[in-house]
């Protein structure tokens, strides 16, 4: 029986066809729906939310392939001189000791890569920087080991505290759920207005792309865009700023318009607070108090 070339080929190419589209099947099944949480045996970065966050993933991955390309070429360069300039009897090695051309190569293409490299940057640095337009404020207030948030155009504010384990219910997840999250309405440009209230601590939602130090007597302002879409957006502080450094996590929780208006009825019931600027409170330590004064 006589086998034909093509035949056989195309026998191949259909086999290899099936098995890439069940390995991408596979791998598309494996993904996660929702990313905006650390997952068991994470390789990647978060699926990123907002425009900052997708400039900074895109600006990451081209990075990548950047430094894959250098250290691929680095290494041919050393194999190729390994082999090429080994040690040979009766062979007596090049005198060259200064090559004008191969000079100006490598200091020419290193500039050019980091150029290449800054116009990017620089777009994603002056996005975040920029002053735009937002729709709402919130002042973020970190303290040992808790998030303190305050609505001012709303006149609330209120505690984040991490769920004990002991006391998870339902879908919670462990070192990282707090009783009360961050609400916000989808859709929505936020600033921040971040700072502290003893160490350093730092706000750090990565699907976000979030990452502002709170230093106490001082306040940095960031700004994020909250896509389309009900869901929870998790964080941790990553400054190391004590015993229970681990235990600060940050819940962003973006709802649908009318649910935050709902949300924000009883907010306003649960969190209200009555601004008076000639009241000061001073801590009484031998009476393990605090005292308000006019």
């Amino acid at each position: 029986m006589t086998i034909n070339f093509q035949t056989v080929h195309n026998g191949w190419k259909k086999k290899l066809d099936v098995i890439f589209c069940g390995c991408l099947t596979i791998f598309s099944f494996l993904q996660p729906a929702s990313a905006s949480e650390p997952k068991p045996w994470q390789m990647d970065l978060q699926e990123p939310a907002g425009i900052i966050a997708t400039k900074a993933t895109e600006l990451h991955n081209f990075l990548l392939i950047v430094i894959t390309l250098i250290s691929v070429f680095v290494l041919g360069l050393l194999v190729y001189v390994c082999i090429k300039f080994r040690e040979k009897p009766d062979v007596k090695p090049s005198k060259t000791s200064h090559n004008t051309l191969i000079e100006i190569v490598w200091t020419v293409v290193p500039v050019l890569i980091l150029v290449v490299i800054a116009v990017p940057s620089f777009k994603l640095l002056y996005l975040t920087e920029a002053d735009k337009p937002v729709d709402m404020v919130v002042k973020v207030s970190g303290a040992q080991w808790y998030w303190n948030y305050e609505y001012p155009d709303e006149e609330i504010s209120f505690d984040s505290y991490i769920v004990a384990e002991e006391d998870l219910k339902g879908d919670q997840k462990r070192m990282l759920d707090v009783d009360n999250p961050l609400v916000v309405p989808e859709g929505t440009r936020i600033k921040f207005l971040i700072t502290g209230n003893d160490v350093m601590h730092s706000f750090f939602v990565p699907s976000l792309a979030l990452q502002v130090y709170s230093i106490a007597g001082r306040i940095n302002e960031i700004w994020t865009e909250v896509p389309l879409g009900k869901k929870k957006y998790y964080g941790q502080c990553n400054q190391i700023c004590g015993v229970n450094h681990a235990y600060m996590p940050i819940v962003i929780q973006a709802l649908p318009k009318d649910e935050y208006e709902t949300w924000l009825k009883e907010a306003k019931v649960k969190f209200a607070y009555i601004a008076n600027k000639n009241t000061k409170k001073i801590a009484l330590l031998d009476q393990k108090k605090v005292k308000e004064i006019k």
